[in-house]
């Protein structure tokens, strides 16, 4: 009787549990929308002169305001904490709005980036100061844009133009500091994650996996 309580703990009861966190996984692991159906960019060109959409892309948003050297670290946290590690899938992009003007400067954090890091996936788009502010207005988020039309936050956006986070009123989390890596690190990650995990259990459930996810 000994010898077959033995065998259940030490073979069956890890499968149980295993399965039973498992299923937890898939029923509860989901991100909230923050703020539903935030508006595309238009015709804002990136330093490249390109457009960037945010139409079926996972995309990390920011803005930089007119102090981007200043804060230039912020990028670097961001770069070593989150984009090295996923810039390999193609549905991932890294945009930044950016105050016309600032072009200069922000070629030189690019220049600075490209050094040690394949930069393909950075945007950097410009546009009027009068249109950022519009642009953040309808975010509908609590945290504002500096006098400089910057934060140090950044957010996390999905295929469908959602911009995801927390809600709960104890964790409540719409953007993430770049300014701390450790934010980065924690928070950040564990929230992109479940982002990825919800695109490849629908691409998984669908028989249409890839290997952009």
């Amino acid at each position: 009787m000994k010898k077959n309580i033995v065998l259940f703990v030490l073979f069956v009861l890890p499968i149980v549990a295993y399965l039973f966190f498992a299923s937890g996984v898939n029923g509860f692991t989901k991100l909230p929308v923050v703020t539903p159906k935030i508006t595309n960019l238009g015709d804002w060109k990136s330093l490249r002169g390109e457009k960037v959409g945010l139409d079926n892309k996972i995309t990390i948003l920011g803005f930089s305001g007119t102090e981007i050297l200043k804060n230039r670290g912020n990028y670097f946290n961001l770069n070593e904490k989150v984009y090295q590690r996923y810039h390999g899938f193609q549905d991932l992009q890294f945009v930044v709005i950016c105050p016309l003007g600032t072009e200069e400067d922000v070629r030189r954090v690019v220049d600075a980036l490209a050094a040690f890091t394949d930069v393909s996936q950075w945007h950097f788009v410009f546009a009027p100061p009068s249109e950022i502010s519009t642009y953040y207005d309808q975010l509908h988020l609590v945290g504002k844009l500096d006098q400089h039309l910057g934060t140090p936050n950044v957010f996390i956006v999905d295929k469908e133009r959602n911009l995801r986070g927390r809600k709960d009123k104890n964790d409540y989390k719409e953007g993430y500091n770049t300014f701390h890596p450790s934010e980065l690190s924690n928070e950040m990650l564990d929230d992109f994650k479940v982002i990825l995990y919800e695109y490849r259990a629908a691409l998984k459930k669908n028989h249409n996996a890839t290997k952009q996810l």
